[in-house]
């Protein structure tokens, strides 16, 4: 390889520049091209491999969680005759009015009169057909007629978990040829659960519902929000904007990110020491599950609004305060809607890991049996997370399906929370 002469460039002694160019037309630089495309090619295809990993398992989990879930949203019934007239029910039709139906209803033996029922339809073990509220069936259908009680009437009640699951392919040889039979008379019909919707915890996995653990996240997540977000983010544009950088302010730094990594358990022993120890609050209730998330929750939401917070360029200040605005102006006109877009993205995170958490609300008592939906902030009251954790660990295989529906249902709420809070963060985004 020689040297060529280029162009002279003026210099001061006026001698001709000479530059060596490179040849690439060498073995050797050839050999390093196709060695440099060839990890990149490798890199890329790294890269893909991964991404199409990730999707598959993705894929993976929400396709096993569908098909096993999906059966959760069905019940099956078998059609029942009821002779309420021959029952004679001692019970006024006066007395089928308001809330003291259920009680006279069941009273008056209803229930029994349901499965002695199902004992002539059946045979003797008719009864063991029908799941336990069944007989509230019945007892609703009664209330919105009354003159059920005068006349004989055929009844679509849910059967029992071990029927439910043999009908869905999965129960034993023996409930299997039951099912069998039951459809070959036309007894057996499938429809839409919807007091899985509608009902809270059960002992009976053909009468749970996931809507008094629904209910709860919902409470729970209401506390979380009210309090982390507000805190958080005042927490943030004290610390980026007016306060002293001294030793203080970074021990106080430090202490904020290491509590963003401490693990969620331990939290749960604060809120069961502070809040239930110290300050006397009620077991089980949403507002002490809401401030133990709360805690765990704000070091995300301090930390992301920080970041935020910093993006902002110093710029919008300086053309702010040139304008003649406060430094408060600054702070909550300008810097503060520019940053919103990166707190709420740090919110989503926040919140979501809040909204999937169970060790801090075991530690506060939040696993309880809850038959009932929760009224208010101090009911006793449960989530989705430990109401599937809870679930998943019942012997019954009815509740194997439950456990999965439940799963979806929160996977729903997830992607609805998280839905809104990106819509709001692409409604602030501003860009410059």
């Amino acid at each position: 390889m020689s040297d060529t002469l280029v162009p002279q460039i003026p210099t001061t002694n006026a001698e001709p520049v000479r530059r060596v160019p490179t040849d690439w037309t060498t073995e050797a630089m050839q050999s390093r091209i196709r060695r440099r495309y060839a990890s990149e090619r490798r890199f890329r295809f790294a890269g893909l491999a991964a991404v199409w990993l990730s999707a598959a398992f993705l894929a993976y989990l929400l396709i096993t969680m569908v098909m096993q879930g999906a059966s959760g949203f069905v019940e099956t019934r078998v059609l029942l005759p009821v002779d309420l007239a021959a029952a004679k029910l001692p019970i006024e039709p006066d007395r089928l009015v308001g809330r003291g139906a259920d009680l006279a209803l069941a009273g008056a033996g209803l229930e029994g009169t349901v499965l002695a029922a199902a004992s002539t339809k059946y045979g003797k073990d008719g009864a063991n057909l029908l799941s336990d509220g069944a007989w509230a069936v019945v007892r609703d259908a009664i209330k919105a007629d009354p003159s059920l009680l005068q006349r004989k009437a055929v009844f679509e009640v849910p059967v029992s978990s071990t029927i439910d699951v043999a009908a869905k392919g999965n129960g034993t040889p023996d409930a299997e040829a039951v099912v069998a039979r039951l459809k070959a008379s036309g007894a057996l019909s499938r429809g839409f659960n919807a007091g899985f919707l509608t009902s809270a915890d059960s002992t009976d996995a053909t009468r749970v519902g996931i809507w008094g653990a629904f209910k709860g996240s919902l409470l729970t997540m209401a506390v979380t929000l009210l309090l982390a977000f507000p805190i958080g983010v005042l927490s943030a544009l004290y610390l980026e904007e007016y306060a002293p950088k001294n030793r203080w302010t970074d021990l106080i730094e430090v202490s904020i990110n290491n509590l963003a990594a401490v693990p969620s358990i331990i939290f749960g022993l604060l809120g069961l020491a502070v809040f239930l120890g110290t300050f006397g609050m009620p077991r089980s209730a949403p507002i002490v599950g809401g401030l133990t998330l709360a805690l765990m929750t704000m070091p995300v939401i301090v930390i992301a609004g920080r970041n935020a917070i910093k993006s902002v360029p110093p710029s919008i200040r300086d053309a702010a305060l040139g304008i003649g605005a406060s430094p408060v102006q600054v702070v909550f006109h300008h810097v503060l809607p520019l940053a919103l877009p990166g707190i709420l993205t740090g919110t989503i995170i926040g919140m979501a890991r809040a909204l999937g958490e169970t060790a801090p609300l075991l530690m506060i008592g939040m696993r309880a049996f809850i038959a009932a939906p929760p009224s208010g902030l101090k009911d006793p009251a449960t989530v989705l997370p430990v109401q599937i954790f809870l679930w998943s660990d019942q012997v019954s295989r009815g509740f194997v399906e439950k456990t999965s529906a439940a799963i979806i249902v929160l996977l729903v709420f997830l992607l609805a929370m998280n839905g809104v809070a990106i819509y709001l963060r692409n409604r602030f985004e501003t860009r410059w």
